[in-house]
């Protein structure tokens, strides 16, 4: 993935080293388990998590190392693309695009959502319209999972704007809605399909990034980086987690998808770079 030299976003809060106070999370052990299975990649993490007041302690700042900067750097690339992609999508679309914040932590943050720990993987709240991400992810999804490469990290980055998009096209509130009103079952299906979207929209954010850069002449995409994006999507599936975390599968309860739906959907969004084409719930 050729990023060096991109824009780099301003829509960056950097609150790495910022220390939250200790003993604010309500559910114990059971809550975090529910949120590393049923948020890796998060939605919104307010139907679960606890409300709680916290107390920045500013002077408590955690040292950066240059890889560190590089990747923070990366990331503020990341998001200008899909600023830039994502602006000119909603312009041909009519609409007005609204971009969110990303927001770098260390170890826990203060969300409007909810208390938030690096265990429950990047995760965006529509409350505030930020996007969470704590750097220590991007090393888990090399070494844990398996999927090297910055193109890998890009998509998540991706999938997590791609819950923006859906909250901008109101599509957040209205499977809310519908799982307030269902059973377990069915919520956790109409939360498949809002992650399986997200999915898709981060490969309508990946084509469209690439066609907009080969406009310009410029390189965007490398030999491998679609796959490098796939073998991600594959390995935070569901069933993989759940394989991986209790030794067996139980489809019920995905709230993700599985790794091979995963994998399609991404494929889908790169492939038709249409926002249409992501309408996973027809």
């Amino acid at each position: 993935m050729q990023w060096r030299g991109g824009r780099q976003s301003t829509n960056i809060e950097d609150r790495r080293g910022m220390r939250l106070s200790t003993g604010l999370v309500g559910g114990g052990v059971g809550t975090i388990a529910l949120v590393v299975l049923a948020l890796f990649l998060g939605i919104d993490p307010g139907v679960i998590l606890n409300q709680t007041n916290y107390e920045p302690d500013t002077t408590a700042v955690a040292p950066t190392s240059p890889a560190d900067e590089e990747t923070k750097n990366f990331v503020a690339t990341v998001v200008g693309f899909t600023e830039d992609s994502w602006s000119e999508i909603f312009r041909q679309g009519g609409a007005t695009y609204r971009p969110p914040t990303l927001v770098l932590f260390t170890g826990a943050v203060q969300s409007a959502c909810g208390f938030g720990k690096a265990a429950m993987g990047p995760f965006y709240c529509p409350g505030d319209e930020k996007v969470y991400l704590d750097l220590s992810f991007f090393q888990e999804l090399r070494d844990r999972f398996h999927a090297p490469g910055d193109f890998a990290q890009a998509y998540v980055i991706g999938h997590e704007i791609g819950h923006h998009v859906q909250n901008l096209l109101n599509i957040s509130d209205q499977v809310e809605s519908v799982q307030r009103q269902a059973r377990k079952t069915e919520a956790n299906r109409a939360s498949v399909r809002l992650e399986l979207q997200a999915d898709c929209l981060a490969g309508v954010w990946a084509i469209h990034t690439e066609r907009s850069q080969r406009a310009q002449s410029k390189d965007f995409l490398d030999t491998g980086d679609v796959e490098e994006a796939l073998r991600a999507a594959s390995m935070i599936g569901d069933d993989k987690l759940q394989m991986e975390s209790q030794g067996y599968v139980v489809p019920e309860s995905f709230t993700h998808g599985s790794a091979e739906q995963r994998m399609q959907w991404f494929k889908q969004g790169f492939q038709s770079g249409t926002v249409e084409a992501c309408n996973t719930f027809k």
